[in-house]
């Protein structure tokens, strides 16, 4: 069992083994976390699926700890890197505090813990960037175009795609070049969190401690400061946010003293609505599309901050603006509807076996993991290595003998019948994984194949995930 590579780990960090492995909840990440512990001895194994991922928060973990910074301790790393021991920072989040503060309806109390996370973010974005190799970031090492693009295409096609909203794609496309330019602006030599939200701050004897930053690269301060006080489900009243956003600023004038506090909310007005954006694009795909309710609920929390945005208008953004304004009307909830919560999703990864078959989300386990690596792999030649199971020489190679072709009649067949019955019975959810040597060849054919054959065939959503090359495509009938 792969939980036996944590269970090493802890004998060989105390002498003993653990007397209890409790799996921990997650939220958005395939990740799987777990405490063990013995006689006073408590740490979180993680078990990752990605090994740059992995190599990506040990190293900004021994990097922050050298800068002093509040982030757990990585206490051991297995052999293959694919699990690690770090440091137990409790149960505690700030995001569960305040929560439940708002249920006795008085947030008095963790104010100050706010303002304490909110004075320390400077610290991260500017000691944390002091000496750090970028190179070690994950996926990337810079909040550039390609990134802020990549973010608004996946609203596009995760949030406004699904939800039928008509809009000019051209124009809009024009909107999407002209936010870029704009967010790019600024150059930026400080470390960007990416993620930094309430839940990814935890507390541990009344201080705030960082954790999840393994996505994080140089970037832009605006964009935490976005993330952390427009977090979609905290629900920050307008005054609260302000006095936060003051103490920042604050803060944020031991490393910045000429900051002017006017020209900086400008600027920060485009991140909130980008942060927007983004979340609602992943509030679609991990909300309607994997039908994860968490992310669901949050969706009219981010609706709600986009409708306060927009009463100050972004002029520059003509075709942008008129569809988030739909968007923000009553009906875009009835158009929510239909999609959440109906139908047949088929998720279809390619992967590397040496990753480790993918974590299957679901909660029932249904569906197929396919061996591709008896089929002759293109991998073998150097004119092949560096393309993918997409690219036509790869394709053209594969079916030159008809032995993959052969090889997915036999899977069209098994899945001709598992789609038709899980129709017939109403099932929403149902996985493929096809994986070889280094996903990027025979697996990648066979899902992008499968993927295809099937949305063409059912009355299905199809999301194919080729997992090492990090790319997401959601396929409707």
């Amino acid at each position: 069992m792969e939980v036996n590579v944590l269970t090493t780990l802890f004998f060989q960090y105390c002498g003993q083994q653990p007397q209890t492995v409790t799996l921990l909840s997650g939220a958005g990440s395939n990740r799987k976390y777990y405490r063990l512990s013995a006689d006073g001895v408590s740490v979180i194994g993680v078990l990752g699926t990605s090994l740059e991922e992995n190599r990506a928060f040990i190293a900004l973990s021994a990097h922050f700890r050298k800068q002093r910074l509040p982030v757990p301790t990585v206490i051991s790393v297995s052999s293959d890197e694919m699990g690690y021991l770090q440091e137990d920072l409790g149960d505690i989040s700030l995001f569960s505090l305040i929560e439940q503060a708002k249920k006795n309806q008085d947030i008095s109390a963790e104010k100050a813990l706010l303002k304490r996370t909110l004075s320390l973010l400077p610290d991260l974005q500017f000691r944390g960037a002091q000496g750090l190799d970028w190179r070690i970031c994950y996926p990337q090492p810079l909040f550039d175009k390609r990134t802020v693009l990549w973010d608004l295409n996946y609203f596009k096609y995760c949030f406004l795609k699904p939800l039928v909203v008509d809009f000019q794609e051209d124009r809009l496309e024009d909107d999407f070049e002209r936010f870029s330019s704009v967010l790019l602006q600024p150059a930026a030599d400080t470390f960007l969190y990416r993620d930094f939200q309430s839940r990814n701050v935890m507390i541990k004897d009344g201080e705030p401690f960082f954790i999840d930053y393994q996505g994080g690269r140089k970037g832009p301060v605006y964009y935490d400061v976005a993330s952390f006080l427009w977090q979609a489900k905290a629900d920050f009243p307008d005054s609260l946010r302000e006095e936060l956003l003051d103490v920042y600023l604050e803060s944020l004038r031991k490393y910045q003293p000429d900051t002017d506090a006017a020209v900086f909310r400008e600027q920060l007005r485009y991140f909130v609505l980008f942060r927007i954006l983004q979340v609602l694009g992943a509030y679609g795909f991990r909300g309607y599309m994997e039908k994860k309710q968490h992310f669901i609920d949050s969706i009219p929390y981010a609706i709600n901050n986009l409708n306060k945005l927009l009463e100050k208008d972004f002029r520059i953004f003509p075709q942008l603006t008129d569809v988030l304004r739909r968007l923000g009307e009553e009906r875009c909830f009835q158009l929510l509807s239909p999609v959440i919560g109906q139908g047949l999703m088929i998720t279809i990864y390619s992967f590397a076996y040496k990753h480790g078959i993918p974590f299957d989300d679901s909660g029932h386990g249904g569906g197929y993991v396919f061996d591709c690596r008896a089929i002759h792999n293109p991998g073998r030649y150097e004119v092949y290595r560096a393309l993918t199971g997409l690219d036509r020489p790869v394709i053209d190679f594969l079916e030159a003998n008809g032995e993959i072709t052969d090889f997915l009649k036999n899977v069209y067949d098994l899945a001709d019948r598992h789609v038709s019955r899980y129709l017939e019975r109403k099932f929403t959810r149902l996985i493929f994984c096809f994986g070889c040597t280094g996903g990027r060849h025979r697996s990648v054919y066979a899902a992008q194949h499968l993927a295809v054959y099937l949305s063409e065939k059912y009355p299905v959503t199809v999301v194919v995930e080729h997992r090492e090359q990090g790319l997401k495509t959601v396929l409707k009938s």
